[in-house]
C-alpha cells in the first residue's frame, strides 16, 4: 500500500516477496518504536547554538532511539515511520518532557541557567485540539521555566489556519514560552503573514547555508532572510553551518546565531555540559 501511495493515485503494484519482506520489517520496527516510547527509550540529544562570540546560548532537542539490539537507530527511519503511523504525537510530547527535564536541570546551576532548549513540533501535534493545554501541563509538571523554551514550527503547518495558530502561538506566549520558523525559505508563506504570526526567531535552512560560498542565488537567500528578520525585529539563525568561511559571510551580513557541525553534533546531555 505504501508502495503505491508513494508512486502517485491510479498505480497499480504488484506484492513481491522483497515488497513482503519490507512490510514485514517496517512492521516490526512500528512495534519497537511503540515500545521504545513506553520504556523511555528514546533519548533527547542536544545541538548547541552558539553566538557571534563562539558562546553557547542554547540547543535544538532532537530525538535519538537507543535501541537493544541495533543501536542508535538514524532518526531519518524512525520519524517517518511515527509520521506515518500518527506516533509522531506521542514522540512530540515525549520530546517535550524531555527538554523540559533538562531545562529543569540546568535551571539549578548559573553555568546552565541561561540556555534556551529548543523543540520541534510536528504538524499533527500543533493542530491537536489540546495542544496549548498539553504544553502547559508539562512546563507545570516538570517545573520548567517557560521562558527557556523555544518551539520551532514549520511554515506550512502555520498557514494551514493562520487565525488558529495565531491563537495557539499567543496563548503559549503568554507564559513566555518563545517560537521559532524553522527551515524558513524552503516553503512558500506569504510575507503578509509572516509579520502577522507572533514568532521569536527565523531559521536559516541548512539547504541554503551548505553552499552559500558559492551559489549565488543561495547567497542572495540567505542574506536576504537576515534582512528581512532584522526588519520585523526577529533573531535569526543559520543551520548547517560547517565551516569558518560560512559563518564569517553569515555573521558579515548579520547573522547573529549558529548551529551545524562546526560547533558541534547532537549530543548527550552530559556531554554538552562538557562543552561549557
Amino acid at each position: 500500500m505504501y508502495q503505491a501511495k508513494d508512486q502517485g493515485r491510479n498505480t497499480l503494484c504488484f506484492f513481491t516477496p522483497r515488497m513482503q519482506a519490507d512490510a514485514a520489517a517496517r512492521s516490526a520496527l512500528e512495534a519497537e518504536l511503540r515500545v521504545a516510547l513506553q520504556r523511555g527509550s528514546i533519548e533527547a540529544w542536544f545541538q548547541p547554538v552558539v553566538d557571534a562570540a563562539g558562546r553557547i546560548t542554547g540547543a535544538e532537542a532532537l530525538s535519538r532511539w537507543r535501541h537493544p539490539a541495533r543501536g542508535l537507530v538514524p532518526p531519518g527511519e524512525f520519524i517517518p515511520l511515527a509520521e506515518q503511523t500518527g506516533l509522531i504525537q506521542q514522540l512530540g510530547r515525549h520530546m517535550l518532557r524531555l527538554a523540559c527535564d533538562q531545562l529543569v536541570r540546568w535551571a539549578g546551576s548559573r553555568r546552565t541557567s541561561h540556555l534556551i532548549v529548543a523543540v520541534n513540533v510536528s504538524a499533527r501535534e500543533f493542530r491537536h485540539p489540546d495542544f496549548v493545554g498539553e504544553v502547559v501541563r508539562v512546563l507545570e509538571e516538570t517545573g520548567a521555566p517557560p521562558r527557556r523554551l523555544k518551539l520551532e514550527l514549520t511554515e506550512s503547518m502555520l498557514l494551514h489556519d493562520v487565525q488558529e495558530s495565531i491563537a495557539r502561538m499567543n496563548a503559549l506566549k503568554t507564559l513566555g514560552v518563545g517560537f521559532s520558523l524553522d527551515d524558513f525559505g524552503t516553503g512558500y508563506s506569504s510575507l503578509a503573514y509572516l509579520k502577522r504570526l507572533p514568532l521569536d526567531q527565523l531559521k536559516i535552512d541548512q539547504s541554503f547555508v551548505r553552499d552559500v560560498l558559492t551559489d549565488r542565488n543561495d547567497a542572495a537567500i540567505a542574506r536576504t532572510i537576515i534582512a528581512l528578520a532584522h526588519s520585523l525585529g526577529l533573531d535569526v539563525v543559520a543551520e548547517g553551518v560547517e565551516t569558518e568561511g560560512q559563518r564569517s559571510f553569515l555573521l558579515r551580513h548579520g547573522c547573529l546565531r549558529f548551529q551545524g557541525y562546526l560547533y558541534g553534533k547532537p549530543m548527550t546531555g552530559a556531554a554538552f555540559e562538557a562543552l561549557l
